[in-house]
């Protein structure tokens, strides 16, 4: 008989449960994070960026490092892309940039890599960083410090 009342809402309450995981899986991780000093998984990305050639490519890199948007860039020459372009298939050899930086600065990142690009769409995501070395993560954090009164994206 006590069962009775609970079967008719079972299914808000599961349907309630599956839409707040996420929502509490990240409440508990900052919370845990705050606890142990340990990572908040996402709090840094790695940002993917194609570049014509490897001397654009070290322009924006020196630039983005330079302007504290993220603190380090690794430079992978010679990725064969394929993609469509105005209804074709195009083919070119692009210079891969792996940016790291924090997720919150991606914002400013994204604007100021369409603003130096010289793609009219440049590919730009990014993928937030799930684990790393704690030694690792407080490096790339120092890596990114500004001075208060500096703006990153001023050119």
């Amino acid at each position: 008989p006590a069962l009775v009342p609970v079967c008719p809402r079972l299914p808000v309450i599961l349907t309630t449960s599956l839409l707040t995981y996420p929502v509490l899986r990240t409440l508990s991780l900052q919370f845990l994070s705050v606890l142990t000093g340990s990572y908040v998984s996402g709090t840094y990305s790695i940002v993917f960026v194609n570049c014509p050639n490897e001397q654009i490519a070290r322009d924006i890199a020196r630039a983005i490092l330079d302007k504290k948007l993220a603190a380090s860039v690794n430079i992978l020459p010679k990725a064969s892309s394929l993609y469509y372009w105005n209804g074709e298939i195009e083919e070119a050899t692009e210079v891969l940039l792996l940016i790291k930086t924090k997720t919150s600065k991606i914002h400013m990142l994204s604007s100021y890599i369409r603003l130096v690009h010289p793609f009219e769409i440049p590919e730009l995501f990014s993928l937030p960083m799930d684990q790393g070395d704690v030694h690792y993560l407080k490096w790339l954090e120092e890596g990114m410090e500004e001075e208060p009164s500096k703006d990153p994206v001023a050119l």
